[in-house]
């Protein structure tokens, strides 16, 4: 400890670390919240980034400015490596941070079921970074259509593959049909964008196998009525830049988009904590880790169960409730007081929207459809969002994307890829000094990161 004031580190400012960072403001304590990014981002709204319905400014926040009031908190912005459990050290960057109680809200990323190597083809959906990839293929294909005569070329870049029939495949899928059927049509001269072909492929029996039967019945038939072709009981056993096969057969397409499933970040690995199939750390009742009980792991990061055993669902909500109750654990350590029982985990309800005036809820005992599901689903997430500004900008948007059928953020920008290209020809002996055109580099380049 410095000057007996205990340390808190928490890795990664989602929802499970930003609350517990919120909820220790006031302590006698000194907090240093570390993340790769400087800034803050509503996840679940990540979709309608990649499908321009949003810009990432609307959905994000800087950390330090959500921060700025708390005196006993500082921000660091880097990459964490790893974890010395022993010496009470976290590795980031340049710098080695001691911790007296460390929390890690390290979150999850894609999981391509042992096939790393389909990453590039299939990108997910977990950071702004794969929202604004996602969004640039989307459109990138309608413009390439619209340049070629080839008709077979031209149909696979207007089929669009969603793996997945979780609440991020279903959006997804949706909010495409969408697209191609609302947005686009008036603004292309060569081809129909209401010939576009949306695939949602499922391995399981039926969609939102987490919802009940009745509400995945609903959007598996709310999703048909916009055009998007549905396939359940179908296993994708390979995926490269031209398409997807299944189990006996195969489709050519343009995008594929990965929404199928999630692997923990390796923080789990960091501090040698047991392990389950998905790489999450095994926690206890106060969700701390066996033999280690200054460090707690909270959100998509931690194997937490219920008192029926059952595994936390990986969702905001559960997150937000962690970090929380952490921060009352540590604050009851601090003060010498009484432990808080063994953490309770309170579902607050099921949602997903499927497209206009579609949406599906479940509050306990309460099924919600239709356009009372949407309006449910519309208030709820803009009441999450942080800062007024926020909210307002969002709310504005889906007013005017109802009312217009537009799609305001619709912006190709190049990714990592174009922009290293083009510097590689500037630089090279003996080439002509005549720049690429703009939009020749975005025909060659793509943000698959």
């Amino acid at each position: 400890m410095t000057n007996n004031v205990p340390r808190v580190v928490i890795v990664g400012a989602g929802f499970g670390g930003l609350t517990a960072a919120q909820s220790l403001a006031h302590l006698p304590i000194e907090v240093t919240v570390i993340d790769r990014h400087n800034f803050h981002y509503f996840q679940p709204l990540l979709y309608q980034v990649a499908t321009a319905a949003l810009s990432p400014a609307d959905i994000a926040w800087p950390i330090r400015g959500i921060l700025k009031r708390q005196k006993n908190t500082a921000v660091l912005m880097a990459n964490v490596t790893g974890v010395d459990p022993e010496q009470r050290l976290v590795h980031a960057g340049p710098a080695t941070i001691p911790y007296d109680y460390l929390i890690l809200a390290t979150g999850a990323t894609h999981s391509y079921f042992g096939h790393p190597e389909w990453a590039s083809v299939a990108p997910g959906l977990k950071q702004i970074e794969d929202a604004t990839a996602i969004r640039r293929r989307i459109l990138m294909a309608y413009e390439q259509a619209e340049l070629i005569e080839d008709v077979e070329e031209r149909r696979r870049l207007l089929t669009f593959v969603v793996v997945g029939g979780g609440p991020t495949g279903v959006e997804m899928a949706g909010a495409i049909a969408e697209v191609a059927h609302h947005a686009l049509p008036t603004e292309f001269r060569r081809i129909d964008p209401h010939a576009t072909r949306v695939i949602l492929i499922e391995a399981g029996p039926r969609l939102l196998p987490t919802f009940p039967e009745d509400l995945s019945a609903y959007a598996q038939q709310a999703l048909e009525r916009m055009g998007v072709e549905v396939m359940t009981l179908s296993r994708v056993t390979h995926c490269d830049e031209r398409g997807v096969d299944l189990e006996g057969a195969r489709i050519d397409a343009g995008t594929i988009v990965w929404a199928a499933g999630v692997i923990a970040s390796p923080a789990a690995e960091w501090i040698e904590a047991e392990r389950d199939l998905a790489g999450r750390a095994k926690v206890g009742p106060d969700l701390t880790v066996s033999g280690r009980p200054e460090i707690f792991v909270v959100g998509d990061t931690a194997a937490a169960v219920d008192e029926t055993g059952r595994t936390l669902p990986g969702i905001a909500p559960a997150a937000k409730q962690m970090g929380r109750y952490v921060a009352e654990v540590i604050a009851a350590r601090v003060a010498n007081r009484p432990r808080p029982g063994p953490f309770r985990y309170r579902h607050q309800g099921d949602l997903a929207t499927i497209g206009r005036k579609a949406a599906v809820v479940r509050l306990d005992h309460i099924h919600l459809k239709g356009i009372l599901g949407w309006l449910f689903w519309g208030f709820a997430h803009v009441y999450f969002l942080i800062g007024l500004r926020n909210r307002a900008v969002v709310a504005l948007n889906w007013l005017w994307n109802y009312l217009t059928y537009q799609r305001g953020a619709r912006l190709i920008v190049d990714g990592p890829d174009a922009q290293q290209a083009a510097q590689a020809e500037k630089v090279k002996p003996l080439e002509s000094s005549v720049e690429v055109s703009r939009s020749q580099t975005n025909m060659a380049g793509q943000d698959w990161r």
